[in-house]
């Protein structure tokens, strides 16, 4: 089992762009490209609820969720 982070497909549902959320988070687009690409080790709590604000989410799952592998 693996954490998911589903900041690609969110972007892709809202059409915007991940430049378009750096500004308005204010994360750097680093930051957003390594959620956006699943790279992250450990999650920032304070990006999360940035990126959470800025797409108006209210239910964390819509961003993370676990990823079950099949076998």
């Amino acid at each position: 089992m693996e954490i998911e982070i589903k900041l690609k497909q969110l972007l892709k549902e809202r059409n915007m762009n991940q430049k378009e959320l750096a500004l308005k988070s204010g994360l750097n687009e680093r930051t957003i490209s390594e959620f956006a690409t699943n790279k992250v080790e450990r999650i920032n709590k304070k990006a999360i609820c940035k990126i959470a604000t800025a797409l108006e989410i209210k239910d964390i799952r819509e961003i993370i969720d676990f990823k079950i592998e099949s076998k």
